[in-house]
């Protein structure tokens, strides 16, 4: 009962719909015959660059490329953040920071355990690949099935990739880097285990899947309710001051809310109508036809992500219409 009374207060908030953020034309442009991403990075802050991802879904035209890695150049190290969805991702992802500074990398960051945030390891062996301990058992655990599904997705381009999980545990703590104060904090709900930096010199903060930015939210390893707990702890850092630009792992590079609100709108809108498709009796081929607010139209990755997510936790739902509360994890 409990959580259909959260469910119904979601449902009641999300009134409040976000406003758009503007997508700018893609930076890179993957060359299929020579498997060039075309990794261009961009500064953003004082020694900090992004390599933007395709604001899509994983396709082999743009080599399943779709996630903003990122690098900060402390003075002491580069730090590296996310490393890619393949080795050669990894290992272009290496040159274009070798062309950028010759400061050495002295950390390597998955901010999850999606493929994607950590399949360009292999191009990092000798640096200290880290991620928080739950994304490292996920890594270990599931790294077979990503590989499978990428090289169906994804072709050659995944050509000698293999899933190399992070090696190192890493806590949440706050580190001084040359002049740069970072703080890597744990969050839960995208995944069990979401990593967030905030850069306290620069104001950047590194959101990872907690934030999509229009682009579907993928919810494979969801927990909704805290997910949304997650939001409202990164809303209430945003408009404390400290954070001037917000990184998501998919979507474009912005400031304020617009990604926290795109992402809360739309979780709390996909389980309002889970819930009351379920009370209605729905079955799932109802519900897929169901069509999307047209706030949500223009988005990436629609409708595949919406139907992914459908298949996944409708089930759920209809079992709890017809026996009381299970919870969507």
């Amino acid at each position: 009962m409990k959580k259909l009374l959260c469910i119904a207060a979601f449902a009641l908030a999300g009134n409040v719909q976000a406003q758009p953020i503007a997508v700018p034309p893609p930076v890179s442009k993957p060359d299929m015959p020579t498997f060039n991403y075309d990794l261009r990075p961009r500064q953003i802050a004082e020694d900090t660059w992004v390599i933007e991802g395709a604001v899509a879904d994983f396709s082999r035209a743009n080599g399943c490329n779709i996630i903003n890695t990122a690098f900060i150049a402390t003075g002491a190290g580069v730090v590296v953040i996310n490393t890619g969805p393949s080795r050669l991702y990894g290992e272009q992802q290496r040159r274009a920071i070798e062309g950028i500074t010759r400061e050495p990398v002295v950390q390597v960051l998955a901010l999850n355990l999606h493929p994607d945030y950590f399949f360009g390891n292999q191009a990092w062996a000798d640096r200290p690949t880290q991620a928080l301990s739950g994304s490292i058992s996920g890594m270990q655990a599931e790294g077979g099935a990503y590989a499978d599904n990428l090289y169906r997705l994804c072709g050659d381009w995944m050509r000698g990739t293999e899933s190399i999980p992070a090696r190192e545990a890493v806590l949440p703590q706050t580190l001084r880097l040359g002049q740069h104060l970072l703080e890597l904090m744990r969050l839960q709900g995208h995944t069990g285990d979401d990593l967030v930096l905030l850069d306290h010199r620069t104001g950047v903060l590194f959101t990872g899947g907690l934030v999509f930015a229009e682009r579907v939210p993928t919810t494979p390893h969801a927990d909704v309710e805290r997910w949304l707990a997650s939001l409202d702890a990164l809303e209430k850092l945003i408009t404390s001051g400290q954070v001037k630009t917000v990184v998501p792992s998919h979507g474009p590079v912005h400031s304020g809310l617009a990604g926290v609100q795109q992402t809360r709108d739309w979780l709390r809108w996909l389980t309002t109508l889970m819930q009351e498709s379920a009370e209605k009796g729905l079955d799932l081929g109802e519900v897929l036809s169901t069509p999307v607010p047209e706030r949500f139209k223009g988005w990436a990755a629609q409708p595949a992500e919406l139907h992914r997510s459908l298949s996944q936790w409708y089930p759920r739902y209809e079992q709890r219409a017809l026996t009381g509360p299970l919870p969507m994890r």
